[in-house]
């Protein structure tokens, strides 16, 4: 027996003449009724008389009667002769008679083995998962048109089987840990809750952390390239342990204000040079304690010094510092609280509000994070679309007071009008598309100016992910891809004011 699609070849198909049988025939025959006693198979519905018919010779519909495995052929046939390797017929069964065409194609088939009711039961989870044998599938199949029971927990089963095969990422969604505890502590708030505005450096630094678990130790001398812009594109090259060191430098800068201690200096590093100081001996305070050596309070420069009296430290140390680092700011401002959102942030050659700050944070931590994933062609989405808000806002906030120090410093190319403050000025609209986007309205003129809509000169459009990469300085403002409309030279100035933001 064949089941539908898959027949005997086209030659055990033709007769002996060489035409192929009746296509309107059915590729799967009929269910059989009795069965043969030596091999338990049905041989199709016999006459009462089939013994009598048989000695007289047989009759016309008994001769066109095939066994399930053999092929179909026409009711009428020409003369037959039997097979000399024929095996004999039962006394009570006739053999049906074939034409020479279709006897060798019979003698090859395999005739399935008989298995009870329990064996092709406890086969049907091999039958779902396409594991059986040629025969055993041909007598589950079979045996699914007749037990209802069967046939039922069959279907049950090959459904199931087609959950398990499911094509999905196994990456873990970055967005599920802030799912996870936005869900905990909506049924139950922190007795101690982290403010509104530490919460995007929270999520970005454990998004940090669990890619660099996720990585393991043989990634940290990975090369890592960084972008910014300093009136130019600049690239550099560096290696994965180094970035986490530029993040435990930079971030002491806001534990600093908090009065956290500071991570410590190893004064016997060979760079640790005069340039820094690390190489003179620790004042000592009247307890008799060393007192820390302060790093330089440049991001930049800091970062430098970071370097030269660490650079031994392997990465998994590396890791854990930025972590425990990390760790205790979240804590500190969650006890702190609303109290030192204004509290000052001293980055050297500018300061900023300790809310903005860790904001700015949690910006720097992404897109480093980023970095390190296109390096190691790791699978890396943005923020959560609050957190992202934020980040936005942020860097949309800090425009005006850029544009008008690039003014000052001659940068701008729209010509400048002198506005008195608290006076409207020219305008420009900016409007950032996507999740955590918004618009802006920027004033051209001064800081001091107020920015009006019916002053506006000039309309500029991007995508939030675009607008994020100008300013990290991913992109240089002649290559984004934004949309505007009006005043050139007022585009151009936003456009760059933007990209000057970014900083290693």
């Amino acid at each position: 027996m064949y089941r539908d699609g898959d027949g005997p070849p086209d030659d055990d198909a033709r007769d002996g003449n060489g035409s192929g049988g009746d296509e309107r025939l059915p590729r799967v025959p009929a269910q059989r009724e009795q069965q043969d006693p030596r091999r338990g198979l049905s041989y199709g519905r016999q006459p009462a008389d089939s013994t009598a018919e048989a000695a007289a010779g047989g009759s016309a519909e008994a001769e066109a009667v095939l066994p399930s495995c053999g092929s179909a052929l026409p009711a009428e046939s020409p003369e037959v002769s039997e097979p000399p390797d024929a095996p004999a017929a039962p006394a009570e069964l006739p053999l049906p008679r074939v034409s020479p065409g279709t006897a060798s194609s019979m003698t090859s088939v395999r005739m399935p083995q008989p298995y009870d009711h329990g064996t092709l039961k406890s086969l049907l989870g091999a039958w779902a998962l396409a594991a059986c044998s040629r025969d055993e599938t041909l007598a589950v199949e079979v045996h699914l048109t007749d037990c209802a029971a069967c046939a039922e927990e069959a279907l049950r089963l090959r459904n199931a089987v087609g959950l398990l095969h499911q094509d999905e990422s196994l990456d873990l969604d970055p967005l599920l840990r802030a799912r996870v505890l936005e869900g905990c502590l909506g049924r139950r708030p922190a007795r101690i809750p982290v403010p509104e505005w530490a919460g995007p450096y929270d999520a970005e630094t454990a998004r940090l952390d669990a890619l660099l678990r996720d990585l393991g130790d043989g990634y940290w001398t990975e090369p890592v390239r960084l972008q910014w812009f300093d009136g130019a594109p600049v690239t550099r090259q560096f290696t994965v342990g180094q970035v986490i060191a530029h993040l435990i430098a930079v971030d002491g800068l806001v534990g600093r204000a908090l009065g956290l201690p500071q991570q410590g200096v190893d004064t016997a590093a060979e760079d640790a040079t005069e340039r820094y100081g690390l190489d003179r001996p620790r004042p000592v305070r009247l307890d008799g304690a060393a007192e820390e050596v302060e790093l330089p309070r440049s991001p930049v420069e800091r970062t430098d010094a970071h370097w030269a009296a660490h650079r031994h430290l392997p990465g998994a140390t590396l890791r854990l510092l930025w972590r425990e680092q990390s760790h205790r700011l979240v804590r500190t401002v969650a006890f702190a609280g609303e109290g030192v959102a204004g509290l000052p942030v001293d980055y050297g050659d500018f300061e900023l509000p300790f809310q903005d700050a860790f904001v700015d944070r949690a910006f720097a931590c992404w897109t480093h994070a980023a970095d390190i994933a296109e390096a190691v062609d790791y699978p890396y989405g943005p923020p959560a679309g609050s957190h992202l808000r934020r980040i936005i806002r942020l860097t949309a906030d800090k425009l005006p007071d850029v544009l008008a120090a690039r003014r000052r410093a001659g940068l701008a190319t729209s010509p400048s009008r002198l506005v008195a403050a608290g006076s409207p000025g020219r305008s420009l609209k900016l409007e950032i598309e996507g999740e955590g986007g918004g618009e802006w309205l920027l004033a051209l003129d001064s800081p001091g100016a107020v920015p009006s809509a019916d002053h506006q000169v000039a309309h500029v459009v991007m995508d939030n992910q675009e607008f994020c990469r100008l300013a990290t300085g991913h992109v240089v403002p002649e290559d984004v891809a934004a949309g505007s409309a009006g005043d050139r030279a007022a585009v151009r100035d936003v456009l760059y004011a933007t990209a000057s933001l970014s900083r290693m």
